[in-house]
């Protein structure tokens, strides 16, 4: 049984959605923030990332930063950029990217949910990011961006999301990189009773995008409670804002890693050791991509090689399962000396979205020695992992589209 609830939600007035929408602060770093949000005076960007709009040798984590999003926030309230719903609602986000779309209704989660396990997730969280965002959280008094959630499909669901978006549309604009937002508000009260009475029903939600958001999320309504001796388990804190779509709309990509150097190793002598577990087959003219599980692409001194393990390799833990996993397993850890994939400062990530290009370019620069392409995580997989109480190896899903912020914020107070 799952706790979703409407909200009063602040959000652009129509025509400042897409000037005010941005991509989410995690993203992009301080420097590509300040340019993106360069001439975009309303750009949320400023909320999220406030550090752009102060001196470059100011701290992102110093209280000064904190203090600008919350004055640049309020600005944008004051100005009227930004208004207040007079009643709770749901909202249906639907966003289009390459012809194929993924339509997700926004509302609250109840963060005792996350403790509880009800909320689950699939990646650990690092303290620092979580401490970054607990204080964005309490300065602004506001969940500013949204987190991203899956759940299995059901036909009741999916026929009042259909029926609401027969309606008028909120927004509806195509991002500068070319992905279609669209937004329904639903205000009518019971079409919202309906919605949250259907969620009663879903067993639970799987944390897709955003684990550092809802782990601080969490945080602080549980802070918030054990200060308020009145407590009573209805107020705004108690509740933060999600996206939750069906598991069947969701598309997963490839999670790819390069690597600096060899381990001391030449290229002929590390193609030897990879012949112990992996048949290798070249590439002479173009990149490869894999295509099927179990089935690596390597991209060594100028040539795209195909890796499949000589022997079959399953596993009945769904972790051990996956392609990361295996790739870890046999090739960075025993050969490469690469062992703990979140401290190491010899491997680096690459979102399959950026194409195998970014890969060879990333080798051919000399930046790095050798790259890899991994055939992407299913959801079923996702899920499975996550009902096992398990945790993926980092950095193994990338989801696309990401969600735009500063289209809905969540107050925290009444």
């Amino acid at each position: 049984m799952i706790t979703f609830n409407p909200f009063r939600a602040i959000r652009p007035r129509q025509e400042h959605a897409q000037d005010v929408a941005s991509r989410p602060y995690d993203v992009l770093d301080s420097k590509e923030a300040k340019d993106e949000a360069e001439g975009i005076p309303n750009s949320f960007l400023r909320v999220i990332k406030p550090e752009i709009d102060l001196p470059d040798n100011v701290s992102p984590y110093s209280d000064e930063v904190y203090q600008q999003g919350k004055k640049t926030f309020l600005d944008m309230q004051d100005k009227g950029v930004l208004i207040k719903e007079s009643s709770p609602s749901f909202y249906v986000y639907r966003l289009t990217m390459d012809g194929r779309s993924q339509t997700g209704l926004v509302g609250c989660c109840h963060f005792e949910e996350y403790f509880e396990g009800k909320i689950k997730k699939h990646e650990l969280t690092r303290t620092a990011k979580e401490n970054d965002r607990v204080k964005h959280v309490e300065t602004l008094e506001a969940n500013a961006e949204p987190v991203f959630f899956s759940y299995r499909g059901q036909q009741q669901i999916d026929s009042i999301v259909e029926r609401i978006t027969q309606g008028e549309r909120t927004y509806d604009f195509i991002a500068e990189d070319g992905i279609r937002h669209e937004l329904w508000t639903c205000s009518d009260t019971q079409t919202n009773v309906d919605i949250s009475s259907a969620f009663q029903r879903v067993d639970a939600l799987y944390v897709a995008d955003g684990h550092h958001r809802t782990a601080a999320a969490a945080r602080v309504g549980q802070n918030l409670k054990e200060k308020n001796p009145a407590h009573t388990g209805d107020e705004e804190y108690n509740f933060f804002m999600a996206v939750l779509f069906p598991d069947d709309q969701l598309k997963i990509f490839d999670y790819n890693r390069v690597v600096k150097d060899l381990n001391g190793l030449t290229s002929d002598a590390f193609l030897e050791l990879l012949a112990n577990d992996f048949d290798l087959q070249k590439d002479e003219f173009s990149a490869i991509k894999p295509s099927s599980m179990r089935e690596f692409a390597m991209y060594l001194s100028g040539q795209w090689y195909r890796l499949s393990p000589k022997e079959s390799i399953r596993s009945q833990n769904p972790v051990q399962d996956l392609d990361v996993t295996l790739l870890s397993d046999k090739i960075l850890q025993p050969i490469l000396d690469i062992g703990d994939l979140r401290k190491s400062e010899r491997i680096d990530f690459v979102g399959g979205i950026r194409g195998l290009n970014e890969l060879s370019r990333r080798v051919d620069s000399g930046d790095m020695a050798v790259a890899f392409a991994l055939y992407p995580v299913s959801m079923d997989q996702l899920l499975a992992i996550a009902d096992a109480g398990e945790i993926m190896p980092p950095k193994t899903t990338w989801f696309e589209p990401k969600l735009r912020s500063g289209l809905f914020v969540h107050s925290i107070k009444r």
